[in-house]
């Protein structure tokens, strides 16, 4: 199992290229990059050279003033000059293919450098935003789980029964909203918008967070979550349901489940003794599939209705702004996550079914 992990662990190396080589080639084609940004926002009288990774700020804005002031006049657009300044500060004054090669070299460093357009390195944004992205994805799969499989399981021994067809249409009707539609509609009823003020409209804690005591912490923690997960639940619920009893039907109907009962065991005992392992496997099998889809989806849109400030968020508003740093750094550490939870999908394959030889498998 040793050198099949380690295989595993140095195929995530050409894997994170490829996402970065294919990301990076994009946005050499995306009109509006990072140096238009900051001219539109000298053309506003902003102070673009505020948020410049590693330049003298004070001077940046009274160029910028100078140049907005006395030079930039309508059509006349801004001074060549400054237009190369804002290359050289965004690196834009290299060939792409030496651009590339020195953010790869940074990003094996975990070096991500600092946002275009805000005074704070990337790697600082992303662990401050991070939290709030793997709570929602964290807690939504796990209540996906405690809730699926034991469903799915009543499903497959009670098929074809009224429990089995109205519970059917429940899942049916929870996979077909769409996880923003739900989420607005939690919003609606119970965070204020016309109906019950019952949990709070935005963000993971209170404002007077730290005043409160540690079971008052937690209880205001699940507080503030309830309705971002269940929104973020709700696809990842409907889709486990169903495979879960389906994988236990396929197995409930083989021969050493017929055997079994012959034998005389008890329908609990073949259910939880035979069935349930080897059942199991498909459902772990979906583990990264639930957790990355929640992850991927929840942290856009999810955090967005909710106002929480999560990776998601950011690097969508990123990706608007051109803020490339940014951009390729949650693109990283997405592609990365992604990766590694398909490797502890592989650890959890071994750890329910000691049968299963990688090794074997792929000699």
């Amino acid at each position: 199992m040793g050198p099949y992990i380690l295989r595993r662990l140095l195929l995530v190396i050409p894997t994170l290229l490829g996402i970065l080589l294919v990301n990076f080639t994009l946005t050499q084609f995306v009109p509006g990059g990072p140096v238009e940004q900051a001219i539109a926002r000298a053309q506003g009288g902003g102070d673009v050279f505020g948020g410049f990774a590693g330049g003298n700020n004070d001077a940046g804005a009274d160029e910028l003033n100078t140049a907005s002031d006395s030079t930039y006049v309508g059509a006349r657009g801004l001074p060549p000059e400054f237009i190369a300044e804002l290359e050289k500060e965004f690196g834009f004054d290299k060939p792409p293919v030496q651009r590339f090669l020195n953010m790869v070299w940074n990003y094996a460093r975990f070096d991500f450098g600092e946002s275009y357009f805000r005074s704070i390195g990337v790697i600082d944004l992303v662990i401050e935003k991070l939290p709030v992205s793997i709570t929602l994805g964290l807690w939504s799969t796990v209540i996906a789980y405690l809730v699926s499989i034991p469903l799915g399981i009543a499903k497959a021994v009670r098929d074809g029964t009224p429990f089995d067809t109205w519970t059917s249409g429940a899942i049916i009707a929870a996979y077909a909203i769409p996880g923003f539609l739900f989420a607005i509609l939690l919003l609606v009823l119970f965070a204020g918008g016309s109906y019950w003020q019952i949990f709070p409209l935005r963000g993971l804690t209170s404002d007077n967070w730290d005043d409160l005591g540690t079971f008052a912490k937690i209880a205001d923690y699940f507080w503030h979550i309830t309705l971002p997960v269940l929104a973020g639940t709700i696809g990842a619920f409907a889709t486990l349901t169903l495979l879960t009893k389906n994988s236990f039907l396929d197995e409930i109907k083989k021969l050493y489940v017929m055997t079994a009962r012959a034998k005389g065991l008890s329908e609990k005992r073949v259910l939880y003794g035979h069935v349930f392992r080897n059942a199991m496997l498909i459902v772990i099998a979906g583990f990264p599939a639930v957790f990355i889809g929640v992850f991927f989806g929840g942290s856009l849109i999810i955090e967005t209705i909710f106002s929480l400030d999560g990776l998601g968020r950011l690097g969508f508003e990123a990706a608007v702004a051109r803020d490339y740093p940014i951009v390729f750094g949650t693109l990283y550490i997405f592609g990365l996550m992604g990766l590694l939870v398909g490797i502890i999908s592989d650890l959890m394959y071994v750890l329910v079914d000691p049968r299963i030889d990688f090794e074997r498998r792929e000699g």
